[in-house]
């Protein structure tokens, strides 16, 4: 059989576009399928510009510690794409293996029979054909791009609806407006299916996806702040609502914004109808939960191996403006736990704002370094970001990979051992997780 590798490669000749949002060719697919969408476990649908990710790994840790299967369908991959599906079972899940999804390709694509189809649209009518046929207790359902016309929007009657935080992002699909993003996003919403709306950075963006739950007939609606909030007391989350006020440990995953993921989590399980989940597997799931690649700690491996004793390594693949921000927020509260002066290791694509995600580092970043992104065409060169950086007030080199960048860390004078931050792309963190030797498992 044709591995998953090779079919994928034939993938990218059915349309000459990579991204064309529309729901009509995924459509025409599922139902050659006999409709797998409408065969799955309660679906949990999130859509929004950050935190999407950390918000569903929280479900899938809290799901699992409470003894249920739960399906996961995420984008992009990090290492392979095998990650982006995971297959839900009793004591925890597990990526699909190359002989089954090589063969989930493979009738999807006699089923499309050379029809005009993007790559996004026929794997996830591939992911939807496998967990439609392996049993489970949720689906935890990512959307791609957007929502509203995101191939992952064929499910006629979610479990519940979430919208992670709005951001600018992907300005050419989706508009280069708070408003209009939140519009796309909000496209999730269905009548009579539960809304879960997290705490949001824009006041506009709140506005908008309240209004469009309602125009559409979404209830019950949740508004984070609102009928759920969160907030840290004596170093531990405390969650609250009508009905519940939860105490519990700290996430294991870092950084403040992550408090929010986990009360947009918890809200969104309760609404969905998994409210009898206990505080026992609410801890578990918060201390236990990992989502690689994100403010991720290397401790060990290959590259980590490169850096002296007492130098923090961190790994970040937020690569959005406001992704910046919280990032930025995040090593400033590291930096008042425990001083060091911060290195940035930074991969950027051309498509991004690399103005706005750099300029949260200054005052903050003691030095820069600019490195390529292998294999990405649309990446910028380093020089380019170098200077870039250089015009925002930052201290800024080049190097010509992130090995070289690591190294050559020691040769800046700093009182104190550094801490190190490689960021600026997710196609960035997983060649270092592949590099380091610990991709996602």
């Amino acid at each position: 059989m044709d591995s998953s590798d090779a079919l994928l490669a034939r993938f990218l000749a059915l349309h000459p576009r990579t991204i064309d949002l529309s729901l009509g060719r995924i459509e025409r697919l599922l139902a050659r399928l006999n409709h797998p969408e409408r065969r799955l476990p309660p679906v949990i649908h999130v859509a929004g510009t950050n935190g999407k990710g950390s918000t569903i790994a929280f479900m899938r840790s809290i799901l699992e510690a409470g003894g249920l299967a739960a399906h996961v369908y995420t984008s992009p991959h990090l290492v392979r794409f095998h990650e982006r599906i995971r297959l839900g079972a009793i004591g925890g899940g597990r990526y699909v293996d190359e002989e089954v999804l090589a063969n989930a390709f493979k009738r999807c694509e006699a089923a499309n029979d050379g029809e005009p189809i993007t790559v996004f649209e026929i794997t996830t009518a591939a992911a939807l054909l496998l967990f439609s046929e392996h049993p489970a207790d949720v689906l935890l359902l990512e959307v791609g791009l957007g929502g509203r016309v995101d191939a992952t929007n064929v499910i006629a009657e979610p479990a519940c609806a979430v919208v992670t935080p709005i951001g600018r992002d992907h300005a050419e699909y989706l508009g280069d407006t708070v408003e209009s993003v939140a519009t796309e996003k909000a496209g999730i919403f269905k009548r009579g299916c539960p809304a879960v709306i997290a705490v949001q950075d824009y006041a506009e963006a709140d506005s908008v996806l309240v209004r469009k739950a309602e125009e559409v007939g979404a209830g019950p609606i949740f508004v984070g702040g609102q009928d759920f909030s969160v907030h840290e007391e004596r170093g531990r989350l405390v969650y609250q609502d009508e009905n519940e006020l939860f105490d519990l440990p700290k996430p294991r995953l870092a950084g403040r914004h992550q408090f929010t993921n986990a009360s947009t989590a918890i809200a969104a399980l309760r609404a969905a109808g998994f409210g009898d989940i206990g505080t026992d597997a609410l801890e578990k799931g918060l201390t236990g939960v990992e989502w690689p690649g994100r403010l991720q700690r290397l401790g060990r491996g290959r590259l980590a191996a490169l850096v002296p004793n007492g130098v923090e390594l961190w790994l970040d693949g937020g690569h959005n403006t406001d992704g910046g921000r919280i990032l930025a927020t995040a090593m400033g509260d590291l930096g008042e736990r425990s001083d060091a002066p911060l290195v940035l290791i930074v991969g950027l694509l051309g498509t991004k704002d690399a103005d706005g995600f750099l300029s949260h580092f200054v005052g903050l970043a003691r030095a820069l370094i600019a490195v390529p992104i292998p294999g990405q065409v649309a990446a910028r060169p380093p020089e380019e970001v170098a200077e870039i950086a250089e015009r925002a007030g930052l201290s800024a080199r080049v190097a010509h990979s992130v090995e070289a960048a690591l190294t050559s860390v020691g040769d800046i004078a700093f009182e104190r051992a550094p801490r190190i931050l490689i960021c600026g792309s997710l196609y960035l963190a997983g060649q270092v997780l592949a590099a380091n030797g610990t991709p996602p498992a």
